[in-house]
């Protein structure tokens, strides 16, 4: 009879569970997403500041900005190839 009450006490649980989890997610979701926005707003908010502004140039006036690029030296030897094949 105690097996049969610990049963049903644990299906209890669990459907109680089920029904509160269906009830409280949506809400926890939506507090989470608000949070995760608020977050992402303060840590990106200094970029728009840090971009130059591009409005000190005038309509037709040609800007050049040097930009240095690296040749990488794809002449190095790296190692052998070897060419597989299929044994039957």
């Amino acid at each position: 009879m105690a097996f049969l009450k610990t049963i049903l006490i644990i299906l209890l649980v669990y459907y109680l569970f089920k029904i509160l989890i269906k009830l409280f997610a949506p809400k926890i979701l939506n507090y989470a997403g608000k949070k995760a926005e608020q977050h992402f707003r303060e840590k990106f908010q200094g970029f728009n500041t840090q971009q130059p502004s591009q409005n000190s140039a005038e309509e037709g006036d040609v800007i050049i900005e040097n930009t240095t690029t690296r040749k990488s030296n794809s002449s190095k030897k790296v190692g052998e190839y070897i060419d597989f094949e299929e044994i039957d």
